[in-house]
Parts: C-alpha cells; sequence; structure tokens
C-alpha cells in the first residue's frame, strides 16, 4: 500500500510487515534503502548528508548538519514519531576538527533528550561535498 503523507514529501510504503519512509533521494532506489523504516514501535532513520532541496550543499559544516537533522525529524513526523523519541544518533564527520560545531547544533535539536550518540571522523562520504551524514533511532512510547 502506498500514500503520500499530506505535510512531507515522503512516500510511505508497506514492505514486508514495516512501513518505508522514502524522500525521493536518487540514492534510494540506486542503494536499494529506505529513509526510514517502521517496525512496531521502532524506527530506524538511514543516514542522511546535508543536502538542500535544490541539491546544493552548503560550504558550512553547522549548516549541513541542520539540514541533515531537518531531513531526520521530517522522516520521524512521516512516520508518526518526534525527535523526542530519538534514543541514538550516529554522526560521521570529514573533519574531526569541525566536532565542536556539529555538536552545538546536536545539542540544540537532543539537549534535554539527550540520546547515547557517537561522533566519529571517516575518509568520505556519498557526496564530496558532504561533512556530515547523521542516523538516528527512535522508539515511540
Amino acid at each position: 500500500m502506498t500514500q503520500n503523507h499530506q505535510k512531507s514529501p515522503f512516500t510511505l510504503v508497506e514492505r514486508a510487515g514495516k512501513l518505508t519512509a522514502s524522500s525521493g533521494s536518487a540514492w534510494e532506489p540506486k542503494i536499494g534503502y529506505s529513509r526510514a523504516v517502521k517496525k512496531g514501535n521502532m524506527i530506524f532513520v538511514s543516514g542522511c548528508v546535508g543536502i538542500n532541496p535544490d541539491k546544493t550543499f552548503s560550504s558550512d559544516v553547522a549548516q549541513q548538519t541542520r539540514r541533515s537533522l531537518a531531513i531526520i525529524q521530517s522522516a520521524l513526523d512521516a512516520l508518526g514519531a518526534s525527535v523526542a523519541d530519538v534514543v541514538s544518533t550516529r554522526m560521521y564527520l570529514r573533519h574531526i576538527m569541525d566536532w565542536e560545531k556539529v555538536a552545538t547544533v546536536h545539542g540544540e535539536m537532543f539537549g534535554e533528550i539527550r540520546p547515547a550518540t557517537v561522533l566519529v571522523e571517516v575518509s568520505n562520504l556519498i557526496d564530496e561535498a558532504a561533512m556530515i551524514e547523521i542516523e538516528a533511532t527512535a522508539i515511540i512510547g
């Protein structure tokens, strides 16, 4: 069953007993993944780079972090959750020296929620302009 969420650009599809959310990213069908998957009361949001709607990237890591988190928030909203339901995030950063900028933005969103998290440096991401990729896990209820 396919349905478009009214307040979201996401397409929701039931697959093998799971509800999947697609953002329409060109990477999703090519790699064979969903932006987010809901099974029971758990939601897993795939890694999100900070790509803008016009397919460009800001040159500022804090802006890319905000955009990554906005995509995660939209995916959670599409599946009936919120950032308050997030229990874990994983952040992959191209340049570890940027960790404080990334941490500040993460703290703005999750400061009172305090999910478990990891922040690691990686050598590259899916697009050379991407500086950060973030994934999240949420539990509803």
